[in-house]
């Protein structure tokens, strides 16, 4: 029985690694193939990478797409993307092929392409909004013109092992299926049109995956308490202790410092926790029948900024959001009976991008939330969120015990050594 039972938990934990979110149990990257036409030795296909997950976007510098051709095929032409790298196209005389790769690599091209380059929703440079922020901004497609490929249906052989980077590692792909044909409709909305096959590819992210610490941590304070809970010592791993810069370094004032590196590694300020994001949550007043929080979101990142940021928080009360103040709020309902997930976005053009580390390097809100007597408390941390994600990664949450608390009801760890001591104390005296 112990070992069936251990069985049980590995797999439950491996399932979860696999890519299962509870705030977000249906979130996924499906990417859709449309063959649109055929041609003498293969087909034109446009491929849309729709991103469904509620807040989880695609950062700079974009998603990177693979697979591997199940036969001998050849990219001709590509229209709203590129490959890497062309391949081996020795072979061909006359017509060279974009790319003869059995493994193309396929990323977005850059804004501002010459008009000819581009396709329908291209050209953003890879980064994707999350569909629950912007339907409209969560689609990213192209067009491919496949050569020595089937012709028709029944000789078509879909490619294979498809990859996704989106920027980085975290989403597992599953193998293509065939679905029915997508339906089109002109621009007059007169006629429909079919495509002639349609296959889909489904990639899901675990962080577990995407990264071995998490890359965010949770602070709290409240009105009642002046102790400040501080982010975990080490939440986020301190493999870059040795290199993080202090806040007054002079090395914050050289000249391309906080430009970028290909491959995002961090240039962190020197925190205890050492984290690139930091989320408090402040609880900050009480009234007869609504009481308010206070969110603020700091970057101690020099070589980073959050475009089209988002911060996803469970919490009881948030079925009744009276008002946000300065940020974008959406409320989400993986499961219908329950309403006690939210996510806060910035407004656009105001504070929809987070700086990179700094003076400027942080946003903040008010929450007020209208009270549910039957459930409304101050005790036990009731009022600090259960769950908290920045860009769809989860957030280190302190350990519970050290939540402020309201002063007239001391935490357990404090009562326990005294009372054990009175305890043993009497009972030697009895005894």
């Amino acid at each position: 029985m112990r070992h069936v039972i251990s069985a049980l938990c590995v797999l439950l934990l491996f399932t979860y690694a696999c890519a299962y979110d509870p705030l977000d149990p249906t979130g996924n990257i499906t990417i859709k193939w449309d063959v649109m036409s055929w041609t003498a030795d293969g087909y034109v296909a446009t491929v849309t990478v729709y991103n469904f997950q509620m807040f989880r976007h695609i950062i700079q510098p974009g998603w990177t797409l693979g697979w591997t051709w199940a036969k001998k095929e050849v990219i001709w032409s590509v229209v709203g993307s590129q490959t890497t790298e062309q391949g081996d196209c020795s072979k061909f005389k006359g017509n060279i092929p974009h790319c003869c790769k059995k493994t193309p690599t396929v990323v977005d091209l850059l804004p501002g392409v010459p008009y000819n380059q581009q396709f329908t929703n291209c050209c953003k440079g890879g980064v994707v909004a999350a569909w629950g922020q912007d339907p409209s901004q969560a689609i990213s497609s192209f067009q491919l013109s496949v050569g020595q490929a089937g012709t028709s249906n029944k000789t078509v052989k879909l490619p294979k092992n498809f990859t996704l980077l989106a920027p980085g590692p975290g989403y597992t792909c599953g193998p293509a299926k065939i679905v029915p044909s997508t339906n089109f409709l002109t621009p007059d909305k007169r006629r429909k049109t079919q495509a002639l096959m349609t296959w889909n590819v489904t990639c899901t992210y675990s962080q577990f995956l995407a990264r071995k610490n998490p890359s965010c941590c949770v602070s709290l304070s409240s009105f009642y308490n002046d102790t400040i809970t501080p982010c975990p010592s080490c939440a986020c791993g301190c493999q870059n202790k040795k290199t993080c810069v202090k806040s007054d370094s002079k090395i914050l004032s050289m000249v391309g410092v906080h430009t970028p590196k290909k491959d995002n590694e961090p240039m962190l300020q020197c925190t205890h926790h050492m984290c690139p994001i930091r989320v408090h949550w402040h609880v900050k007043q009480n009234y007869k029948d609504y009481w308010r929080v206070k969110i603020a979101i700091t970057n101690f990142n020099y070589r980073m900024n959050y475009s089209l940021w988002a911060l996803a928080i469970q919490h009881p009360n948030l079925n009744n959001v009276t008002q946000v103040f300065s940020f974008d709020y959406k409320p989400l309902v993986p499961y219908e009976s329950i309403n006690d997930t939210g996510m806060f976005f910035g407004m656009k053009y105001f504070n929809d991008l987070l700086m990179e580390a700094g003076p400027t390097g942080n946003v903040q809100s008010e929450v007020l939330l209208q009270k549910n007597m039957d459930t409304f408390t101050f005790k036990q941390g009731w009022a600090f969120p259960h769950k908290v994600y920045f860009n769809g990664d989860e957030c280190m949450l302190p350990p519970p015990d050290t939540y402020p608390f309201l002063p007239n009801s001391a935490p357990t760890s404090l009562l326990t050594l005294p009372a054990f001591i009175f305890s043993l104390i009497f009972f030697l005296a009895v005894w």
